[in-house]
Parts: C-alpha cells; sequence; structure tokens
C-alpha cells in the first residue's frame, strides 16, 4: 500500500534477523518502491551485496517481489573528509556507477537516482556526523558547494534524478542548483517553509517530506498545514529517512520503512484526503521521478 522512497538497509545496524523482518512487512503491505541510499563514494557495491544476502533468507517465492521493489542510488553526503578528498572521491563515485550500470545482473543495475548529497550547515558536535562549525572556514565551505555542483553535473551526466540533502542552507542550496541548471530531483527531508517550497518548486524540484513533519508544535501546526496543502500533487513525496527521523509515536526510537505508515496518516490528515489516496499519489509521483 505504501511508498517509501529513503529505505536505508545500508546504515541499519539491526541484526539480520530485524533486516529480513522489515522487508517481509514491506512485501505483505504490497510496498510499490523502497530505494537504497547511498552516502559514501564507495558503498554502492557493498550494499548491494547487502541487500542480496538479506533477500536470500526470504521465502523463494518473496525474492522475486523483493528486487522488483528495491531500487538503489549513490551519492556523496558533505562530510568534511569527502569534502576535502572531493575530486579523488567523485572519480570513484563516476566509476562504482559505470560498473553498476553495466553489470550483467539486473539487480546491479537498477540504479535510480545519484544522492544524497548537498549542503549541511547544521552544528551538531554531539551528534552522529559531529558536525562542528569550527571544521567549516570559507575553503571548507567552498569545497563543500564544488562538491555539490560536481554531484549535480554527474546526475546530469547519466539522466538520473538527484536527491538533494538540505539542511540549514536553503538560500545556497537553491542558488546552486538554480545556476548549475540541473533540475530534476528532490529536496529530501523537506524542512524549510512555504517561501522556500516556492523556489524550489519553481524550478520543478520534488519536495519529499519525512517522519519530522509529526514533530510539528502546536504553535506551528496551522503554517505545516499551509505548507503541506501548497505542494502540488505531482510534486509531493514521502519518506523514511531510516534509521532516523522515526514519527510520532516512535520519536526518539531507531526509524525503519514499515513506520512511514505514521507520516502518511499525518500529512494525508492535513491535506483533507486519505493515507490511500495519499500513497496512491506518491506511487504516480515516483513512477514520474524515476521513470519506472
Amino acid at each position: 500500500m505504501f511508498s517509501d522512497t529513503h529505505f536505508h538497509f545500508n546504515i541499519l545496524r539491526e541484526e539480520e534477523t530485524s533486516r529480513v523482518d522489515v522487508l517481509k512487512s514491506l512485501l505483505a503491505r504490497n510496498t510499490f518502491f523502497g530505494q537504497d541510499i547511498g552516502t559514501h563514494c564507495d558503498d554502492l557495491a557493498s550494499r548491494q551485496k547487502l541487500m542480496e544476502d538479506t533477500i536470500s533468507i526470504l521465502p523463494q517465492e518473496d525474492q522475486s517481489k523483493a528486487k522488483n521493489m528495491i531500487w538503489f542510488s549513490t551519492g556523496i553526503w558533505p562530510a568534511p573528509e569527502a569534502i576535502n578528498e572531493r575530486h579523488k572521491q567523485i572519480k570513484i563515485l563516476e566509476q562504482e556507477l559505470i560498473n553498476a550500470l553495466n553489470s550483467p545482473d539486473p539487480f546491479h543495475k537498477k540504479i535510480a537516482a545519484l544522492g544524497e548529497f548537498g549542503l549541511d550547515h547544521h552544528w551538531n558536535p554531539s551528534g552522529a556526523d559531529g558536525r562542528c562549525e569550527s571544521d567549516f572556514d570559507q575553503e571548507m565551505f567552498d569545497g563543500e558547494q564544488e562538491l555539490f555542483v560536481m554531484q549535480l553535473k554527474l546526475a546530469e551526466k547519466y539522466k538520473l534524478p538527484a536527491i538533494i540533502h538540505s539542511r540549514d542552507a536553503a538560500q545556497q542550496t537553491y542558488r546552486i542548483i538554480k545556476d548549475t541548471g540541473y533540475h530534476n530531483g528532490i529536496i529530501h527531508c523537506y524542512s524549510y517553509g512555504l517561501e522556500e517550497a516556492k523556489w524550489f518548486l519553481d524550478l520543478g524540484w520534488y519536495i519529499s517530506f519525512s517522519g519530522a513533519v509529526t514533530y510539528t508544535k502546536k504553535s506551528k501546526m496551522d503554517a505545516m498545514t499551509e505548507l503541506l496543502n501548497y505542494i502540488p500533487k505531482d510534486r509531493i513525496l514521502l519518506e523514511t529517512d531510516a534509521p532516523y527521523l522515526a514519527p510520532v509515536p516512535h520519536r526518539g526510537k531507531s526509524n525503519t520503512p514499515v513506520l512511514v505508515e505514521h507520516t502518511y496518516d499525518f500529512v494525508a490528515s492535513a491535506r483533507n484526503t486519505t493515507a490511500t489516496e495519499l500513497s496512491d499519489l506518491v506511487d504516480q509521483n515516483i513512477k514520474n521521478l524515476f521513470k519506472l
């Protein structure tokens, strides 16, 4: 029933049985689309191997269904070490992409997008990414932007949608994608307001909401409802970003794609529709975006 554009088995640190259980649950719900998202230049092959190993544990009749459901992306998240080694890492990323697209295995060829990549200016030294403002002098900011542009151009070269990570960097993100001129993809885990949404929508981008929308405080609910209703029917997506951003009532726990139903319920209520109707809408948008 539910679509899920972010299907992070690569970073789920669960037991093997937990990964299998998630796949079984999604198959039982007739999930249309799940995507395993890349964040490192050299992680595509290992993620594909992990997914294949997980699928092989499923009952035989479910294995082909799982392979039909799952797609991959590959990209470089803007970590300081990646920014510093950006020219080397872009070469590795492109070679991994070429290897997958030229693979004799049809499952390895299932590359739906490039990403996630972009800009992150949220300073959280105690967080999982340990991101410190002191690490970002002008040279680092410039390098981060160059890494962003290089990946946008790579997405254009291979005619792939881009999955854009943008946190506390709306104006810079908008300027870079506008100047680069490749407008095909998703502003994922959207965390900005209505005005910023207009910028990206006017360029032709999709807007994707995660479980974070369910954290909206009562004082900001009217603004969130206005934002969710402003997004056109043909540009809205929902996602999990597992293992992060578990929706209410599971906030603070490890997220899995199975929990995306709570995000659908929240967004559907705000848009005065049903979760089933919203899921059908997202399915169609996924088909259009990824040309499925």
